[in-house]
């Protein structure tokens, strides 16, 4: 029993030090968070402005663009099968234009993630490709720091051209296609036209839609 009795208390000094060890690293760890959080959520937010601003061809805006994104389920008319992210443009409490993350599903490798910025004039800012699997040396020329092909849409909507003339000029229609590919540029320009008709019918609606944020906190 002596024996027993001399050991027992270095096991509850033991116990208790590592009590009070883990006290303090949680505590550490919990103001860590609680003083770098703002700054994570302000890096996120400049991350996602570079990323967005070169679509919305100079269009200033007054809300936080990470406050007014909406997540579009499936099934939608806009371009693609899963989810649509969507982000609304406001400028003084009035919506200015929305840019849209779609998939144009019919690319020549596979699916092509684009980013398309509308305004709410229905005219197109800018569009860009996010990811892609097209042909290095033909179709990857959709990106725009490989040629200006992407940017012949800046500018153009449903009225200029006509609808009937969002085509590869190989099919009838007014748009360059890129050399010695066609199904990838028919990919794009089919998702573009898709997501603006989209945009023709569902503007109301979509300004209306709750935020991803407010739709949490319900």
């Amino acid at each position: 029993m002596t024996a027993l009795t001399r050991e027992n208390p270095s096991w509850w000094y033991g116990g208790i030090l590592l009590a009070v060890l883990a006290a303090i690293c949680t505590s550490l760890v919990a103001m860590t968070h609680r003083y770098t959080k703002p700054l994570i959520i302000a890096n996120e937010q400049a991350y996602l402005e570079q990323s967005l601003k070169p679509v919305l061809g100079g269009i200033e805006y007054t809300e936080s663009l990470d406050r007014s994104v909406v997540t579009i389920p499936p099934p939608h008319d806009l371009p693609g099968n899963g989810p649509a992210t969507v982000y609304r443009i406001y400028a003084d409490g009035a919506a200015a234009a929305a840019l849209f993350v779609v998939t144009a599903r019919d690319g020549f490798h596979g699916p092509i993630e684009l980013l398309i910025g509308v305004k709410i004039d229905g005219t197109v800012t800018s569009v860009r490709v996010l990811k892609h699997q097209e042909t290095p040396g033909l179709g990857d020329y959709i990106e725009a720091d490989k040629s200006d092909w992407i940017q012949q849409f800046n500018g153009t909507s449903l009225a200029a051209p006509d609808r009937s003339q969002w085509l590869i000029k190989r099919d009838g229609g007014v748009f360059d296609q890129l050399t010695g590919a066609s199904i990838t540029p028919r990919a794009v320009i089919k998702a573009i036209r898709q997501t603006l008709l989209y945009f023709e019918t569902q503007q109301e609606a979509l300004f209306a839609m709750p935020g991803d944020d407010e739709r949490a906190s319900e």
